[in-house]
């Protein structure tokens, strides 16, 4: 008769089973919808970015189509339009005026030509974002690059800045006078590649943490992708959730063989053994 741990584990196998199945169907329907939003974006800038030239030409063309390309389609709701879709930002005039969503559809533009590029926000001083610019890898180091205002953030010798460079006051201004309108608050006294107090309850003190644990974490790893394009988020925890799951489901397996004593069909060892039979020789009786 079966015991209580035996339904329990019989329940949690079949629920653990249940759930791999669900994540590994998400993640072939997300690897073909990362796979089809890539193709996209490859056919997109190969239209606007010249391939034989230099990467700070490639930087100018994408600029220069986000300043004056073709005619976009205006959405008659834009609170409507998929922020983290790269085929809504690219094609609406609303989403390209505003910065989380231009440098959004410039970052995606750059990777696809090729270009090393990822997202920084300008914070307030109560952390939350007051602007949304790039930072592009040029000659060794990481420029400024306004998607909004279609620049490259330069001094007036022309030389492009760095973040770095953007601290200092006086640097910051002498950049901002050569852009009309430009807003003197999108300064760089603070800055983050992810905002943790965009989380509930103000991500609990994780920033706080990893910092502690991991310094730089944040510019360890480019997280920029993971968080401007769905397509992509969804791979990623989809695959997250699937090497979970195989491992959860080897764990139970290996609980029963050894623990309790459950009697179970091995897939492997009866695929083996198939096959096996399969590709041997038959013997023929005499």
């Amino acid at each position: 008769m079966p015991t209580p741990r035996h339904r329990l584990f019989r329940a949690s196998w079949w629920t653990t089973n249940s759930l791999l199945a669900l994540v590994f169907l998400s993640l072939i329907y997300s690897a073909g919808w990362e796979y089809s939003v890539r193709q996209y974006l490859k056919g997109f800038s190969d239209a606007v970015v010249p391939a034989l030239v230099s990467p700070e030409s490639k930087v100018e063309s994408i600029l220069t189509w986000m300043r004056s390309g073709a005619p976009r389609s205006k959405a008659a709701n834009p609170e409507e339009l998929s922020k983290r879709d790269p085929e809504a930002t690219l094609n609406y005039q609303q989403l390209l005026a505003v910065c989380g969503t231009a440098t959004n559809a410039f970052l995606n533009l750059s990777r696809s030509a090729g270009i090393t590029a990822r997202r920084l926000l300008l914070l307030a001083p109560d952390r939350s974002t007051k602007h949304v610019v790039a930072e592009v890898l040029l000659d060794d180091r990481w420029v400024i690059v306004d998607p909004t205002y279609r620049v490259i953030m330069r001094d007036p010798q022309g030389r492009m800045l760095t973040r770095q460079d953007l601290k200092l006051p006086q640097v910051f201004d002498q950049a901002i006078a050569a852009i009309p309108g430009y807003p003197p608050n999108y300064n760089y006294t603070s800055y983050a590649h992810v905002r943790i107090a965009r989380l509930p309850l103000q991500g609990l003190g994780l920033r706080r943490a990893l910092d502690w644990a991991y310094p730089g974490w944040d510019e360890a790893l480019d997280w920029s992708l993971l968080l401007e394009r769905e397509s992509f988020a969804v791979l990623v925890t989809s695959a997250s959730l699937t090497i979970f799951f195989l491992l959860l489901r080897a764990y139970l397996g290996w609980y029963a063989d050894q623990r309790l004593k459950i009697p179970r069909f091995h897939f492997r060892e009866h695929f083996i053994r198939a096959a096996a039979t399969f590709f041997s020789t038959p013997e023929i009786e005499r």
